[in-house]
């Protein structure tokens, strides 16, 4: 009787295909960012480029002549009170700033305390939930046109309300003090309701037996609030304080129906400003020099929140 011995089939594995395994995983990823990649390319990367190289042109009188290169000097022009913009710019610089360290931190603090306030059962709450929250659901430029006639001299709301009680009404624009106080009212009025329903999710999502056992040990609502729930949100509120900022330097439209900046750019943003001076053929230089201004200042506020405060913030596993 004979044994037939069967010979083990090998594969044999053409290096063609896989050369071309290997390199469709290496490539693969980076086709698939490829659309987004050039997405940010074309509307953020590009745009920021060019605001740079401009800013260090200045813009020829006709447009038969060459601009020119001036290097830094179009950002110098902006603090020279010997020139035109340099009069104006550092005021509607300050202003920003101003604006950006008034709202930033009033609109947290009232937000985290409405978060709170609604956290919790009471009648109503839906109600309550939603009119804190429509603000938000308003396009700015109609907010801004609400509070323009809430405002008004005669037959405004705020000062029927003033005048009620007594006091005498208030130029709320115009008014080299007042109308800033009045644009800030309508940024906090609109963006609060928003980062109360951020704070809010983060507190629902909190672990209900640390204040068990903070409830066992006595604590009074005050302490569990600073020991407790502040360290716990630290992530939520170092994402809404970026948010915010970002949202606070880029604020315009209710400028629009706000004194566009008056009197004398006492009101203005850097946003707005830049608004006003791009229409200018003169002015291009500088538009671009503030413009790459307004960039660093976002992006060295976002680095310091990411590496200093955030590193500092709680995240849960």
């Amino acid at each position: 009787m004979s044994t037939t011995l069967t010979q083990p089939t090998v594969h044999k594995l053409d290096s063609g295909s896989l050369w071309r395994g290997r390199f469709g995983r290496f490539i693969l990823p980076y086709l698939l960012i490829l659309p987004t990649l050039l997405f940010i390319s074309a509307f953020t990367l590009w745009p920021a480029v060019s605001a740079v190289i401009n800013s260090t042109i200045k813009p020829a009188p006709t447009v038969r002549q060459q601009p020119a290169f001036v290097g830094l000097q179009n950002y110098i022009d902006l603090f020279n009170p010997d020139k035109e913009i340099g009069q104006v710019f550092p005021r509607v610089l300050l202003n920003t700033l101003v604006f950006v360290g008034v709202t930033v931190p009033v609109s947290m603090v009232l937000s985290f305390f409405l978060a709170l306030a609604l956290n919790r059962k009471i009648r109503g709450l839906t109600f309550f939930r939603f009119a804190f929250f429509y603000p938000v659901l308003l396009p700015l430029i109609g907010a801004a046109s609400i509070f323009a006639f809430i405002y008004a001299d005669n037959i405004g709301l705020a000062n029927i309300l003033l005048r009620g009680v007594g006091l005498p009404g208030i130029k709320w624009i115009g008014d080299a003090t007042w109308t800033p106080i009045a644009i800030m009212i309508v940024a906090l009025w609109k963006q609060t309701g928003f980062y109360m329903i951020l704070y809010l999710a983060g507190l629902q999502a909190l672990p209900t037996d640390v204040y068990e056992a903070a409830d066992l040990d006595g604590a009074a609502a005050w302490t569990k609030i600073r020991r407790i729930t502040l360290p716990l949100l630290s992530g939520t509120t170092v994402f809404i304080l970026t948010a915010a900022a970002a949202n606070a330097f880029q604020q315009v439209d209710q400028l629009y129906a706000l004194g566009e900046g008056s009197p004398a750019d006492r009101s203005n943003l850097l946003l707005y400003f830049i608004f006003q001076k791009y229409s200018e053929r003169a002015n291009q230089g500088y538009v671009n020099a503030i413009t790459v201004i307004l960039l660093v200042l976002l992006l060295c506020f976002t680095i310091f929140n990411l590496r200093v405060i955030e590193g500092q913030a709680y995240y849960e596993n």
